[in-house]
């Protein structure tokens, strides 16, 4: 993976900016209110043209000053990368940054055709075919479909406001702006919120079509380890399942679901345990929630005093994947509705965790991430 300037976007600059997806990048700032015993989000930067990829964010640590959170280029650079030559499919936008996924999470893996450039699949009997835009790097790697349709898409009705402390900015990615049909008519409604104390991001899927579908909404955030040392940094997930997969190239699930105390993979205790040398390309389920329905994961580095902490604030996110190879300064945590190749025949009678919308209905994932001191 790339390694790349940090640069967070201003609002003074914004103007002056490439487009991205034929649409400027969207800049939430504030200025540090505290004094300075705390952590405090200062900005987040958002590509309406690349499906509202919450691309940069910005924090103030005691002791580090500002420093960007998200693994991810300058604007610059993102503007020759996304849809460039090396991106016919739009895949570079969950390369880096935070990219959202809709209106499904991961691989979705069948049956090839058309040079193995497409994929299809069924769905309480109703077939749907879909680009295979991803494969594994090994010789042989199967090709499949990844991470949603709306990777390239534009966001409409864009709209900003601010209340105290608290700046928002969001939009609509209605059905026609999707890379690819899906089983209904689908628009996509996307929200970033940044004040001091959080940044809150939210999705709602809405079946504005005729007829059922199913829906997986998650989010795809590099988090930076600020000390660049990967071994010592510690990561919480409260999860006590994991999926198995064929390989860490293809990462194919077999459809059997782990327990992980005992493993290397239990993350569940309290303040986290260190990564080590233990890759990580692996899904997490069997959460454990609040009254609330709510769930937790923290990354933490000790090496920097520092803490976020991912609160899952939808009770429909039920999976967490975390990617963290061991020569990259980040960790991939992407809190989801569905597992990985949720139609799969492996998976049998499971609730992959797919939420079906009827026509008119519509479901959302809202996750809030918090700093702090360890």
């Amino acid at each position: 993976m790339t390694s790349f300037s940090q640069a967070a976007s201003q609002p003074s600059a914004q103007n002056k900016q490439p487009l991205i997806g034929g649409q400027p990048a969207v800049a939430l700032t504030r200025l540090k209110s505290g004094d300075g015993s705390k952590p405090e989000f200062l900005s987040a930067v958002v590509l309406p043209g690349r499906g509202m990829n919450l691309f940069q964010i910005t924090a103030y640590v005691p002791g580090k000053g500002e420093i960007p959170l998200l693994h991810s280029p300058s604007i610059e650079e993102a503007a020759s990368i996304l849809g460039g030559p090396d991106d016919p499919n739009g895949t570079k936008a969950f390369t880096f940054g935070g990219a959202f996924l809709a209106p499904f999470a991961n691989r979705i893996i069948g049956p090839l055709s058309n040079g193995n450039k497409t994929v299809s699949f069924e769905w309480q009997g109703n077939p749907l075919t879909l680009d295979a835009n991803w494969k594994g790097n090994n010789p042989g790697a199967v090709p499949h479909a990844i991470h949603g349709l709306i990777l390239t898409s534009k966001t409409d009705d864009l709209k900003q406001s601010a209340s105290g402390d608290t700046k928002t900015v969001s939009g609509v990615i209605h059905n026609g702006s999707m890379s690819q049909k899906w089983f209904s008519k689908t628009d996509v409604s996307i929200s970033v919120s940044l004040s001091g104390d959080a940044v809150i991001a939210a999705v709602e899927v809405k079946n504005v079509g005729d007829k059922p579908e199913p829906v997986g909404i998650a989010w795809h955030p590099y988090f930076n380890l600020p000390s660049g040392d990967r071994a010592q940094a510690r990561l919480h997930v409260a999860g006590d399942l994991r999926a198995e997969v064929n390989n860490n190239d293809d990462v194919f699930p077999t459809g059997k679901l782990l327990p992980v105390e005992g493993t290397p993979y239990d993350f569940t205790v309290k303040g986290g345990k260190a990564l080590g040398d233990l890759f990580l390309d692996d899904n997490w389920t069997n959460l454990k929630k609040d009254s609330d329905g709510n769930s937790y994961s923290e990354i933490i580095d000790p090496a920097a005093k520092y803490g976020i902490r991912i609160v899952a604030l939808s009770r429909h996110i039920n999976t967490v994947q975390v990617y963290s190879p061991l020569d990259r300064k980040f960790i991939a945590l992407e809190p989801q509705f569905n597992y990985n190749d949720p139609f799969g025949k492996e998976w049998g009678s499971r609730d992959t965790g797919m939420v079906t919308l009827r026509p008119g209905q519509s479901v959302t994932w809202k996750v809030k991430l918090e700093l702090f001191i360890p």
